[in-house]
């Protein structure tokens, strides 16, 4: 038997699940935030939270802010459950149900109006996104924001009813500063090196294309601190809802699973004020690049690594892969050779230390991560992740043996067919193009390289290709786990 999720319910889950400590009637909006997925979830509505259940700073709950139509099946099922989540957090040892409720409404996408006037309502003193690693319209090989992407030139043209998360966030600080009220802080919750920069620099850039004279005063006025998040947090299925189900008692539309770990370090630079989130876990300091860096190449480039090479040996969770030993070995050396080598030093950190509770956490079976979810978006992700180890190596006249490796993985990979012949299924918004360039890979391995906007200056040169080549065409001949051990033995160079 299972008790719907929702506040009438509470006292009935409490015998399976931690439930709020707090009165949801006590809460008043603090933060707007885009993205309302599973990492949300999981993450900073975590931390909310726990900061509520202390007691403290009930004005900061959050209201969802919708703006893809996809969105609207996220507020409908969260709205039929009170804006209520189960989060089942999953270590190797144990699991734990427990209910959150720190958000208040969900704004639903398409009625840029009711979403520019939330934000200029001066008790929105943050507004929060996380709209994943491709939705900031950053060009991939230079890294910078693209003026020119559609999307941004639609609501340049047409800023009074924009359709990005960028054109309203503009909208409502062109609002506020009309009525002469303080701008709220922007927080980038996504995976992206100088998330905050990044994130500044779409809002001011695409100001600029319609109003030079906003874009100044957002230059000058409004805060966009840097931020690393971590958490590993796969995506629902009925696999996730039938064990909330069964193991709980609680029917939640979208439960979310995540690992116990959690970890998020922000830039102090909220001028219209903060929830007193230190209080709970966050740690605040003055220069957050160090963690993010080390976050992004270890963790976030990890993941990466293993997803080509397990999704071409037909294994679908992260746990069974790392329990894979050539794998786990594969990662292993190529963390320690040629990725930790080249991370900078991180205030009271062993990175050493640090990849080995990354490599714990990648073998928690509980979890249930997928490699196809690590698979996906490469062309957005192997550029933040892997290719800045690769050009940093090869600028420093170092090798990156394992580095092409890598990318040669991810090329076979978009060939179309493991190594069985078992079809692949892409997940990536430049597939097509991906695709074709793989294939003709095969006889012509420049002809992936010669994708300039993702490999940037690293296809340049003559080291790399060579690498890349040859590892590609070992992959071909005699495929991946052969290639691995080759890898592994120091034999893949010759």
């Amino acid at each position: 038997m299972t008790t719907k999720l929702s506040l009438a319910n509470l006292d009935a889950i409490k015998a399976t699940a931690t439930v709020p400590a707090f009165e949801r009637s006590a809460l008043s909006a603090g933060i707007v935030h885009f993205g309302v997925g599973n990492f949300h979830r999981a993450h900073q509505a975590v931390y909310l939270d726990d900061l509520f259940n202390t007691g403290r700073d009930l004005d900061w709950a959050i209201v969802g802010a919708g703006v893809l139509p996809s969105d609207a099946a996220m507020r409908d099922k969260l709205a039929g459950q009170d804006y209520l989540t189960t989060v089942v957090e999953q270590d190797n040892n144990r699991s734990a149900a427990r209910v959150t409720g720190p958000m208040i409404d969900y704004l639903a996408p398409g009625n840029p109006t009711d979403t520019i006037a939330r934000l200029a309502d001066p008790a929105i003193r943050i507004v929060s996104l996380t709209i994943t690693e491709g939705g900031y319209f950053i060009d991939p090989a230079s890294g910078h924001f693209n003026p020119q992407h559609p999307a941004i030139v639609a609501d340049a043209e047409n800023p009074d009813a924009p359709k990005t998360v960028f054109g309203l966030v503009i909208a409502g600080l062109k609002a506020r500063r009309e009525k002469g009220i303080q701008p709220f802080t922007v927080m980038s919750c996504d995976n992206i090196p100088g998330n905050g920069e990044v994130t500044h620099a779409a809002v001011s850039g695409l100001a600029r294309l319609s109003d030079a004279g906003l874009a100044d005063w957002i230059d000058a006025n409004v805060a966009f601190p840097n931020g690393m998040v971590d958490r590993i947090t796969p995506a629902t299925g009925p696999r996730e809802i039938g064990i909330a189900a069964d193991d709980y008692g609680i029917d939640d539309a979208w439960p979310v699973f995540c690992e116990e770990f959690k970890q998020w370090v922000l830039e102090d630079h909220f001028p219209a004020g903060r929830p007193a989130l230190e209080t709970v876990g966050v740690q605040f300091v003055a220069d957050v690049a160090p963690y993010e860096l080390m976050k992004i190449r270890i963790l976030n480039g990890g993941h990466a690594a293993i997803a080509y090479p397990a999704a071409l040996l037909d294994i679908h969770f992260v746990h069974d892969a790392m329990e894979e030993p050539i794998i786990q070995a594969f990662l292993e050396k190529l963390e320690h050779d040629e990725i930790i080598p080249i991370v900078p030093p991180v205030p009271e950190t062993d990175l050493k230390a640090y990849y080995k509770q990354v490599e714990t956490r990648l073998f928690n079976p509980k979890i249930g991560d997928t490699i196809p979810r690590l698979a996906q978006d490469g062309s957005n992700r192997q550029p933040k992740f892997i290719l800045p180890s690769t050009g940093d190596r090869l600028r420093q006249g170092l090798d990156v043996v394992g580095l092409a490796l890598v990318s040669a993985l991810w090329c076979r990979y978009f060939a179309g067919t493991t190594d069985s012949g078992a079809a692949v299924t892409f997940n990536d918004a430049s597939a097509d193009r991906l695709h074709e360039a793989a294939v003709n890979a095969k006889d012509d391995p420049m002809a992936f390289l010669a994708l300039s906007d993702i490999f940037g200056e690293v296809a340049q040169s003559e080291l790399f290709a060579k690498r890349f080549t040859h590892a590609l065409k070992t992959l071909w001949e005699q495929g991946t786990r052969q290639t691995l051990q080759l890898y592994l033995d120091g034999k893949l160079t010759e």
